[in-house]
């Protein structure tokens, strides 16, 4: 695969932030729980935007401690511009293929005015289904795509990412109640959990004022965090 590599972009060489704390772990793991009892009669696997429906999930993208991070990589006017709740269950194939968060069929985010975070309400192990991401990768851009729906949640699987990740993939555990900070350009994926227990983890895509470079117009509003520039 032939490209120019970019500028670092807002998270660095890496393209990557850990070490985030956004919750203390045993409030992360009580609210993980009480998600796995909602969700266990259909073992729903996806659960888009509950950031606009739950009060958990609307007090989580607002964090005191996550906010002040994000703030610090695109600015001090923050709105999110989506989130999916994930829940791995043991026992059930459900593996998330190689992507870039920050690119599907509904929009496009300036990598400059954006990011990605990942937030662990259960503890997410290498048995569990951990996120594994090329360290770097977002340094190619955005890579073609092909969209997939899953559980009513669009997905942009990057068409390209075969070749060069198999080998340079590096597995990101996370502790309940932490989270990491990803450039939206940067590869990851997640396998299947083959764990005993299920594997809850949050997903927000944060955005600054004209961070959004293509947007379908059915796709809901941005909710703002901070800031008066919407």
């Amino acid at each position: 695969m032939t490209s120019t590599v970019r500028s670092n972009g807002v998270l660095g060489r890496r393209g990557l932030r850990t070490g985030v704390e956004w919750s203390a772990p045993e409030a992360a793991r009580a609210r993980a729980a009480q998600l796995v009892a909602e969700h266990l009669a259909c073992h729903q696997e996806i659960v888009r935007n509950p950031h606009l429906s739950a009060e958990w999930a609307r007090a989580a993208v607002r964090a005191p401690q996550l906010l002040p991070a994000v703030q610090g990589v695109i600015g001090p006017d923050v709105a999110v511009e989506n989130t999916f709740l994930v829940v791995k269950w043991p026992g059930r194939t459900f593996e998330i293929p190689w992507h870039q968060d920050g690119i599907d069929a509904r929009v496009e985010l300036d990598p400059d005015r954006s990011v990605s975070a990942w937030l662990a309400l259960s503890d997410a192990t290498l048995d569990n289904g951990c996120l594994h991401a090329v360290l770097g990768s977002h340094h190619f851009g955005y890579l073609p795509f092909s969209s997939e729906a899953e559980n009513g949640a669009e997905r942009g699987r990057a068409d390209q990412a075969t070749g060069f990740t198999a080998d340079a993939s590096t597995a990101l555990p996370l502790r309940a109640g932490t989270a990491l900070l990803m450039d939206s350009r940067l590869l990851h994926r997640s396998g299947t959990n083959t764990d005993d227990g299920a594997r809850v983890g949050l997903n927000v895509r944060y955005v600054a004022p004209g961070g959004i470079r293509r947007r379908d117009p059915q796709s809901p509003s941005l909710d703002p965090v901070t800031g008066t520039g919407w």
